[in-house]
């Protein structure tokens, strides 16, 4: 019998060591201080959805996205890998037990059931697909794409010169049963060409 070798590691927690939770939310915390919008993704996204729609935070990370999904309204389930991330997330959810659903796990391991599917949308902000193990970015777009309901979106943004280039996405999503929707250049519609890259493909069936 011949052994796989071990699973490739999560760029993030490779790069990371996952302990730098309380430093990312501080950082962004000092950017809204200083009258910063750090709410762009969210906004993107909220534009994209009916009031009340189920929404995955897929690596939500600190929760920033996640929250102020809910504060407008949605029904948000945050994932992330990196126990520090999410502490941070949990210690910013203002209510009791909480307006966000968080969850600690890898996306190609929790399930449906943990992230409220069926979904109205799948969001991948901040560098997700980037940083996920190297080779999983296919399985975790299927997976996704999986939990959608027919509608249902996949939004993603991230560096289009870092591990993941705009058409591997693209390429990714047809697989998954994905058709695209839109592509800009940042979260606030620019012309995609630049150094960001948001894609939004919908579940057709």
């Amino acid at each position: 019998m011949t052994s796989t070798g071990p699973a490739p590691a999560n760029r993030w927690l490779a790069e990371t060591g996952g302990t730098t939770g309380p430093e990312y939310a501080a950082r962004f915390a000092e950017l809204e201080a200083a009258g910063e919008d750090v709410h762009g993704e969210a906004a993107a996204v909220d534009a994209l959805l009916p009031r009340g729609a189920r929404v995955l935070d897929a690596g939500c990370g600190t929760g920033r996205v996640a929250l102020e999904l809910a504060r407008r309204g949605h029904l948000v389930t945050g994932v992330d890998v990196d126990a520090s991330m999410l502490a941070e997330a949990r210690r910013a959810d203002p209510a009791a037990p909480g307006e966000v659903r968080w969850v600690l796990g890898d996306l190609l391991e929790v399930g449906g059931e943990d992230v409220g599917a069926p979904l109205d949308a799948a969001v991948l902000a901040g560098n997700v697909l980037v940083y996920l193990a190297p080779g999983t970015e296919a399985g975790v777009v299927a997976r996704l794409a999986g939990w959608l309901r027919p509608g249902g979106l996949l939004v993603a943004g991230f560096a289009a010169d870092r591990h993941v280039a705009p058409a591997d996405l693209g390429r990714w999503a047809a697989a998954a049963g994905l058709e695209p929707v839109a592509s800009w250049g940042g979260w606030a519609g620019e012309p995609p060409g630049g150094g960001w890259s948001v894609q939004v493909h919908r579940r057709s069936s």
